[in-house]
């Protein structure tokens, strides 16, 4: 008798157990692994983790402090998505690497912006003056617009996104331009006049208090910049990519950015 109510108790907790794990089968959680670029771009997906989480998406955020491996990442599929970048950049990127990455929302704008290095007034450039910018395309065509903007040079007319250094029409302050890589150039500022640098490398760097001007918030620019989150094609269907594009767009992730960071990091939704 008492053999027979073990079992009957082991046959009872055991069918306990497989309904427990019934239930919370269809509740398990999901993983996302997204690359980014350290400032902004972790610290407002380590924003969003705990929203996320709540909604059954554990975030694992990779850093990275280049411009190539996210991408390259990205496209071999060890990341599900990464932040760190505006649309033209992944468009060459695809371009130049016959990948087939997409945008999946657009979150926000980072100013590119002149920084003063030995110099600090851009109404008394000396002459041979030496000038940091990046060295990609995208981004190189980016800081020679914010250049002649102010007036300091002056591109060919209709001069796009492959306008590089060597296209510069006219020079009268005889600039030199340092052509480097866009996360080193905020380390150049004390060997430089100035340097063009992006706004989330300037975050970094702690340079914020050197800027001079940035590009205009209310320009074109703020939308063909906006730094996006890229996942293969495809993947922007994904229903936990679209919650992460909800969560990154709304209220409270605008109302943090523009606390956190003011005039640096815009937000674009």
């Amino acid at each position: 008798m008492k053999l027979a109510k073990k079992i009957a108790a082991l046959v009872l907790a055991l069918a306990l157990m497989l309904s427990l794990t019934a239930c919370t089968g269809g509740n398990k959680e999901k993983k996302l692994v997204v690359g980014a670029s350290p400032a902004p771009h972790a610290e407002i997906l380590e924003f969003v983790k705990p929203i996320l989480q709540e909604k059954g998406i554990v975030l694992e955020i990779e850093e990275f402090t280049d411009y190539v491996l996210p991408n390259q990442a990205l496209e071999a599929g060890d990341l599900d998505a990464n932040y760190f970048q505006h649309y033209p950049y992944l468009a060459n990127f695809n371009e130049n690497n016959k990948a087939n990455l997409v945008s999946a929302a657009a979150i926000h704008f980072e100013p590119l912006g002149i920084y003063a290095g030995k110099s600090a007034d851009l109404n008394a450039i000396p002459d041979g003056a030496t000038v940091a910018v990046p060295n990609d395309a995208t981004n190189e065509a980016r800081a020679l617009q914010l250049l002649a903007a102010q007036g300091i040079i002056t591109l060919p007319e209709g001069a796009g996104l492959n306008v590089t250094a060597r296209d510069v029409v006219e020079n009268p302050h005889n600039l030199e331009f340092l052509e480097i890589a866009a996360e080193q150039v905020p380390r150049t500022l004390v060997d430089v006049d100035f340097a063009v640098a992006n706004g989330n490398y300037a975050l970094e760097a702690g340079i914020t208090d050197k800027l001079l001007v940035t590009e205009e918030k209310n320009s074109e620019g703020a939308q063909t910049y906006a730094n996006i989150i890229a996942v293969r094609a495809g993947d922007e269907n994904r229903e936990e990519i679209k919650t992460l594009v909800e969560v990154l767009q709304s209220e409270e992730v605008r109302a943090f950015i523009t606390e956190k960071y003011g005039a640096n990091v815009i937000p674009v939704f």
